[in-house]
């Protein structure tokens, strides 16, 4: 959901309080003659998404909070409202972003490698600690969830510091958070998914072709099932308070975003599908 060009971080604040549509479940794929396959479609050239890259917060602000009795089970998809405030952010780029290579595999997530690239990928995370900062994220005290990636986790640290966050307000998350599993594109060039984006836009249930290394190979449907499961406990777990969500890339941030309004999952990974507002 990143645009192609350089631009400093951005923010995307959704509206409060959030007047949305009935539940939401992952919608139908578009009518073709055999629907039910997952086959993976040839090439479309499509203006590429940057999967990572930049550091990209998102705002999110909530309704006030339901009585505690309303917040119980699986999230339900777009909800009426939120308990709790929620920032949404991308870490910073790693060493294999920076080399313009897919590195999705879990395995590889808590690595040396997988950490912020220095200088661009510190100065990324640094630069939305900041603008966090300048928001007022954590002026009455908030929690911070990041993906157990090693830059989320970097990420999630600067960010405590330069807000004043103690460290025991960091709650790693082990699973829902992590990078979208690209499949066959992994160890392949960052140029290649724009294959992948071409399928989301067909049906959000297609998947990447399956690798035998143990990387997953996930839809954008399986993505949003994660950040549902993530948002149902957050929200039953936390009550009028401030979460930041720190993500090791863009897609878990704009499936979420389109959970939370109520847009056509197809529409999540396109280019430019949502508005963006620079903040800075």
């Amino acid at each position: 959901m990143l645009r192609s060009a350089p631009v400093a971080p951005l923010l995307v604040p959704l509206p409060s309080p959030l007047a949305l549509p009935l539940p939401l479940s992952p919608p139908p794929p578009n009518p073709n003659p055999n629907p039910n396959t997952n086959t993976y479609p040839s090439h479309r050239r499509i203006r590429r998404r940057r999967l990572l890259l930049l550091s990209v917060p998102l705002l999110v602000v909530s309704a006030p909070p339901p009585p505690h009795s309303s917040a119980r089970g699986l999230l339900r998809m777009p909800p009426a409202r939120l308990a709790n405030r929620y920032f949404l952010v991308r870490a910073g780029e790693s060493a294999y972003e920076r080399a313009g290579v897919v590195r999705t595999n879990p395995v590889a997530k808590t690595s040396v490698d997988s950490g912020l690239a220095a200088p661009e990928g510190l100065r990324q995370a640094a630069r939305a600690a900041l603008e966090l900062k300048r928001l007022g994220a954590c002026e009455d005290a908030c929690w911070i969830w990041p993906s157990i990636t090693q830059r989320s986790y970097q990420a999630a640290e600067i960010i405590a510091s330069a807000n004043g966050v103690d460290r025991s307000h960091i709650v790693p998350e082990y699973s829902f958070l992590d990078a979208r599993g690209l499949g066959a594109f992994e160890g392949r060039s960052l140029e290649s998914i724009s294959e992948v984006y071409a399928s989301d836009n067909i049906s959000p249930n297609i998947k990447p072709p399956p690798i035998s290394d143990g990387t997953p190979n996930e839809s954008v449907a399986d993505v949003f099932v994660r950040v549902t499961q993530l948002m149902s406990i957050l929200e039953t777990q936390y009550s009028g308070d401030t979460v930041i969500i720190v993500s090791p890339d863009s897609d878990n941030l704009s499936v979420l975003q389109a959970g939370l309004i109520g847009l056509d999952l197809r529409r999540a990974s396109k280019p430019d599908s949502l508005e963006y507002v620079q903040g800075v």
